[in-house]
Formats: structure tokens, C-alpha cells, sequence
């Protein structure tokens, strides 16, 4: 499956790593293109900018942003614009919830689906894996499920 990654800092990059090893292809972009390059040399499909990562993409497009909370309206009002009907923005950090209602809200109307996945696992989540607090509309969630389970495989046989 197709994803991109906004936010290439720690943790964003570590799952493009672990979404990658797992079979799936990965298109990213960060303010720094320095990160851009790294996760390019490492399988992923690197964007000069936000115009570029969404032209990347293949429709049904999903993006999942992995940025600071205070960066997500300004990423989200540039991402959300050029998003069709049908696509996927997923917010990964652990903005406050009631920004996040309003973000679906806004995105809604546009037929653009808005999930909330809270996302924890530091430095460590490559190689054990993340939790997920999954909130949003079934449809998509069911969509992303192959990427979710890639990032949030279980217990499995790593060592507490």
C-alpha cells in the first residue's frame, strides 16, 4: 500500500523505516530536506513540496502527518487544499482532541476523510512497533488497516 509521511523527525521517520520494511511504499516530504534525502536513499519516494508529495500520491491519497501539535493547522490547511474527494489525512501526534473534531468538520464538506491517531513508541516503535489510538470513520480506518498493522503489530516475540 501507498502511504506519505509529513514529518520526517524521529519518530515520522523510524515508521517510514518500519512501514517500508514491511512491504509498503512510502512518499515523504519535511521542511528539512535533508530528512527528505535520507528516507530517499533509504526506498522512499522523496517531495520538494506539499504540491509535489500530493502529485506523488496515488488516489485514494493518504497522508499521515507526524508533526509538532502547533505545526498541524498550518500543514493541514496547505495539505487539506489540494486533498479530493475520497482521500485520507491522518494527524499522528497528540493533538488535543477537540481540535481534531474540528479539523474533520472542516475537511468534511470536501469529502476528505480526517483521522486521529494518537501515535506512541519513541525511538524504539522501529523495531517494536507503536500503539495507535485509532479515532475516526470506519470506511477509512478499514482502508489504512494494513498500515496500522504494520505499525501496531501486537505483542509479537521482542523481548519486554
Amino acid at each position: 500500500m501507498q502511504i506519505g509521511m509529513i514529518g520526517l523527525g524521529r519518530m515520522g521517520s523510524n515508521m517510514v523505516r518500519r512501514l517500508q520494511h514491511g512491504g509498503h511504499q512510502c512518499v515523504v516530504f519535511d521542511k528539512s530536506q535533508d530528512n527528505v534525502k535520507t528516507s530517499a536513499n533509504e526506498g522512499a519516494t522523496g517531495a520538494t513540496s506539499i504540491e509535489d508529495f500530493v502529485a506523488k500520491l496515488k488516489p485514494p491519497r493518504a497522508a499521515w502527518l507526524m508533526v509538532p501539535a502547533g505545526a498541524v493547522d498550518e500543514t493541514l490547511h496547505g495539505l487539506g487544499a489540494l486533498m479530493q474527494k475520497g482521500d485520507i489525512i491522518v494527524d499522528g501526534g497528540n493533538s488535543y482532541y477537540i481540535d481534531d473534531i474540528r479539523r474533520a468538520k472542516e475537511l468534511k464538506p470536501r469529502g476528505v476523510y480526517y483521522l486521529d491517531v494518537g501515535t506512541s513508541g519513541g525511538v524504539w516503535g522501529f523495531e517494536r512497533g507503536y500503539c495507535m489510538m485509532i479515532g475516526g470513520d470506519a470506511e477509512p480506518v478499514a482502508h489504512l488497516d494494513p498500515v496500522f498493522k504494520t505499525l501496531a503489530p501486537g505483542r509479537g516475540d521482542i523481548a519486554r
